[in-house]
């Protein structure tokens, strides 16, 4: 169904989004270190080390809140969707009924004659 093909490119979306954040964090935290190899000082060393871990955690919570957010968006999608298909059965059920009973109504007259 159309519905659950767009719940899976949301959920794909974020996925995509998760490993793009990862992976540059990941060249930023590689960079860092080069830097942090290259110090003269100690201090310096530990502040560019200190620097990389503390980026890299902060990137895997953002990582993390994407990917949590795209997954609540999808199901919030699917949920509705499913909602909606239920009304729609629920509209048609009552013209079917009101269908049904205008067609009683009708057979009931003409005897009636």
């Amino acid at each position: 169904m159309a519905e659950t093909d767009l719940d899976v490119v949301i959920r794909g979306i974020g996925r995509t989004q998760h490993k793009a954040l990862i992976a540059e964090a990941k060249k930023r935290q590689a960079r860092l270190a080069g830097l942090a190899a290259k110090a003269k000082t100690r201090e310096s060393k530990a502040r560019l080390k200190q620097t990389g871990k503390d980026m890299m955690l902060l990137a895997n919570a953002a990582a993390r809140r994407l990917q949590l957010t795209a997954e609540n968006a999808a199901d919030s999608y699917a949920r509705a969707m499913k909602n909606a298909l239920e009304e729609i059965k629920a509209a048609e059920a009552k013209v079917a009924a009101a269908a049904k009973s205008r067609a009683a109504n009708k057979k009931a007259a003409k005897k009636k004659s």
